[in-house]
């Protein structure tokens, strides 16, 4: 296996081509618990180039991971992966780059929405993070117009390939 750059304007690119639309490459799960993480794993994709046949893909809407469209299971995938496919970390707030991933939580307890990470002017400044989404269509809004209780930064570090 090898390591591979994590490319972070294609990601940007694909964010800002599709956060206020759909590829009709991908299924749209907006009315069926949401769309933001299957967006976000289309960014990451994007990035990194490469699908990890067992744990992190998508062939269509019924043959998919739950690591593709899963807060907590993208997470889960990101922060454990030790074989294709992105990697990440968490990371400090004024840690994030573009092409990174932000989740958050309502409750306080659980993860229930996936962003991505499109423009930084000050990292240390909720309101100078700009992200694009799903669920709730948004691009180049800031993370701090958000309301939640809990915040989480994942960085993506890089892709292994085969």
């Amino acid at each position: 296996m090898r390591e591979k750059q994590y490319n972070r304007e294609k990601c940007v690119q694909y964010a800002n081509q599709w956060a206020l639309s759909r590829n009709p490459s991908y299924y749209d799960y907006e009315k069926i618990g949401g769309d933001c993480t299957n967006f976000a794993s289309q960014c990451i994709y994007a990035g990194c180039g490469v699908m990890n046949p067992k744990l992190w893909y998508y062939g269509n809407a019924n043959n998919k991971s739950p690591s593709w469209t899963g807060v907590g299971f993208l997470y889960d995938f990101l922060m454990n992966n030790k074989s294709v496919g992105p990697r990440g970390i968490e990371v400090l707030q004024n840690q994030i780059q573009i092409g990174d991933l932000i989740q958050l939580s309502q409750d306080g307890q659980r993860f229930s929405h996936s962003l991505i990470v499109v423009g930084i002017q000050n990292a240390n400044y909720l309101g100078d993070i700009l992200i694009a989404t799903h669920s709730q269509d948004a691009l180049n809004r800031p993370v701090a117009t958000y309301e939640f209780q809990k915040i989480r930064f994942v960085h993506i570090i890089d892709t292994v390939k085969l």
